[in-house]
């Protein structure tokens, strides 16, 4: 089964979706199953994982709704509150859900650079094995530190980061990213999306050899394993068609076995999300 890990969907409105880039922009409109499903035919994708844009519990009523109505949304990734004291409920009430598998906060989006470490968000995460869930991080470059200390005080959880931590390669910063992302990466129940490269790249100027260096440390570091194709659709459409990104990734790949094919482009997807 061959997966898309990482994609969303929404109803356009210009005040829930401040971040698509105004009326101008090419997401800064409704996106659906029916948009997705000729792309993923188009190149053997047979499921997704359908993953939160929206800090609210309609979130996941909405996703796991297309879910239900969709065979090949295979998981979904929603939200809950985790730093509230009724966080376990807010969880019970989505994991009996089979099609709930996983949750996830906007932390790049949060002022405090190390979010992640609050004790409150900490005593939420700590929920999350009980019931069965994973945990998405998504962060910059910049918190990977704190993404490091997060990751160690949980080594039971299973943890995948979101677009290969978001390194700065629109300006070329390949460090501390490269040794940072390594460290992450030593600790065995992290994996890795490998996703969400153009858009932190020159949206119209991006090369394959922008990206290439990043792409292959991420996969380096984390090895076959560890590491799963996401196009984050329709989000990439501002850099890039879904054709470009997952084209990027195959030929990065293309010397690797069939075997470790079969795992980066589904199988450590379907593992990691119960699929």
């Amino acid at each position: 089964m061959r997966l898309d890990s990482h994609q969303h969907f929404w109803k356009y409105d210009p005040v829930e979706y401040d971040w698509t880039g105004g009326p101008a922009s090419p997401i800064s409109r409704d996106f659906g199953p029916g948009d997705l499903k000729p792309l993923l035919d188009a190149h053997g994708i047979d499921g997704t994982v359908a993953v939160q844009a929206r800090t609210s519990l309609a979130e996941n009523d909405y996703l796991l709704g297309l879910a239900d109505e969709h065979d090949f949304i295979k998981a979904v990734v929603g939200w809950v509150d985790l730093t509230q004291a009724d966080a376990a409920e807010q969880l019970a009430k989505y994991a009996g859900h089979p099609k709930f598998k996983g949750v996830r906060h906007i932390v790049q989006s949060e002022p405090d650079d190390r979010f992640l470490l609050r004790e409150d968000f900490c005593r939420g995460i700590a929920l999350l094995e009980d019931f069965g869930l994973t945990y998405d991080i998504l962060i910059y470059h910049r918190h990977l530190p704190a993404a490091i200390e997060f990751v160690r005080r949980f080594p039971r959880q299973k943890f995948v980061v979101d677009h290969i931590a978001k390194p700065g390669i629109k300006d070329g910063l390949r460090h501390p990213w490269t040794e940072q992302i390594r460290e992450l990466a030593s600790l065995p129940n992290v994996c890795c999306k490998i996703s969400g490269m153009v858009t932190e790249a020159d949206h119209a100027n991006w090369t394959e050899e922008d990206i290439r260096p990043y792409m292959e440390t991420a996969l380096a570091a984390f090895g076959p394993e560890r590491v799963m194709f996401g196009s984050d659709w329709p989000v990439c459409l501002l850099a890039s068609e879904y054709d470009r990104v997952i084209g990027l990734v195959e030929r990065a790949t293309s010397g690797w076995s069939a075997a470790d094919r079969e795992r980066l482009f589904g199988a450590n997807c379907a593992a990691f999300y119960g699929i």
